[in-house]
């Protein structure tokens, strides 16, 4: 009887990994390889596990990598605990904890505002060369103080959306303010240690300022125990980190079509929320996947429908046309995993 229970339980547990065919996913990654970079770590999670596993080239799911844009999502989840804490209200002027933005006339910038892209404030287009613009400050505090004094408004806030790194940049130094603590120290401790990020990092060295919209180096394994920590509405090994509401708040779009002014090619004909894009959207505008991809080609989404997160982990700033070729894989992913009911 003993070894008949065994036996159904491993021919059931068998039968569960067997529910999924990636071999179609294995060979567009192949085919891809090439243009993603030649190095490329694959996770997929759902239902509390990895159930995808696949890398090519040097990378693996604990190769470090710097991940540019996707550093934002991890910022505006660490301003969301400030929220959560009812330390800041998203609905709160910038210029009430920096009030250098009220001395040169953008004293009326909220920090929703700062999260959505939505300032105002005259920015640089994302790519290298702003990077290298980034890396002359030697604090966060210069890098937001020039931005209040000598970067220009060019709409009213909250009327365009102008894709850059200084909304989030801005929250960022008011968390500084209001804890008191550097930035990269917060995200330490209120972020990565929880999550179990243990190779994540906003450090910067030779005295440059921390970025906050697109300075952290992680891996695929670090990155995908923040995205099921989304995934599953705040909670990881247990542990509350985020609330359902504070998730709930960050995926609701806050553009519409006729407010995008500047996005980057990768995210063209997408809506934007709080720290993330709005891939799609239910019937009744309620967003159903989400990402925040970065610059160097790495690639995190979460699928709320089918309940999964997914992460294209490489380094590869030559990749033109990433969108089309994420959405060919994302398309593959979703022919073995179907919508929840």
């Amino acid at each position: 009887m003993k070894v008949s229970t065994v036996l159904v339980f491993l021919l059931l547990l068998q039968a569960g990994k067997a529910q999924y065919n990636f071999s179609g996913l294995d060979s567009k990654l192949s085919q891809y390889q090439k243009q993603l970079g030649g190095n490329v770590a694959t996770l997929i999670y759902k239902n509390g596990a990895i159930i995808y596993n696949k890398s090519l080239g040097d990378f693996t799911a604990t190769t470090p990598a710097p991940i540019a844009s996707c550093s934002k999502w991890l910022t505006a989840a660490l301003v969301m605990q400030f929220v959560d804490e009812g330390k800041l209200s998203l609905d709160d002027y910038v210029s009430k904890y920096l009030p250098i933005f009220k001395d040169y006339g953008k004293g009326y910038i909220t920090i929703r505002q700062c999260l959505s892209h939505t300032t105002g404030i005259e920015g640089d287009p994302i790519g290298l060369a702003g990077f290298i613009k980034l890396s002359r400050y030697k604090s966060l505090a210069d890098e937001v103080d020039d931005f209040a004094a000598k970067h220009n408004i060019q709409d009213n806030p909250g009327v365009a959306f102008r894709y850059s790194t200084i909304g989030l940049n801005i929250a960022a130094r008011v968390l500084e303010v209001i804890s008191k603590r550097p930035f990269d120290k917060l995200m330490l401790e209120k972020m990565f240690r929880p999550l179990n990020m243990k190779n994540s990092s906003f450090t910067t060295e030779f005295e440059r300022a921390v970025n906050p919209s697109g300075g952290c180096r992680s891996t695929a394994m670090d990155y995908m125990n923040f995205l099921s920590m989304l995934l599953n509405k705040g909670m990881f090994n247990g542990k509350r980190i985020l609330s359902e509401n504070a998730i709930n708040t960050m995926q609701q779009a806050i553009t519409k079509p006729a407010m995008i002014k500047y996005t980057p090619p990768s995210a063209k004909g997408y809506d934007y929320a709080l720290g993330e894009w709005v891939l799609a959207t239910d019937e009744k505008g309620k967003s159903t996947i989400v990402s925040s991809p970065g610059l160097f080609g790495t690639w995190p989404y979460i699928d709320i429908v089918r309940g999964y997160a997914a992460i294209f982990f490489v380094k590869n700033l030559e990749i033109e046309q990433r969108q089309p070729m994420y959405t060919d894989l994302r398309n593959e992913i979703e022919q073995q995993i179907l919508p929840l009911n």
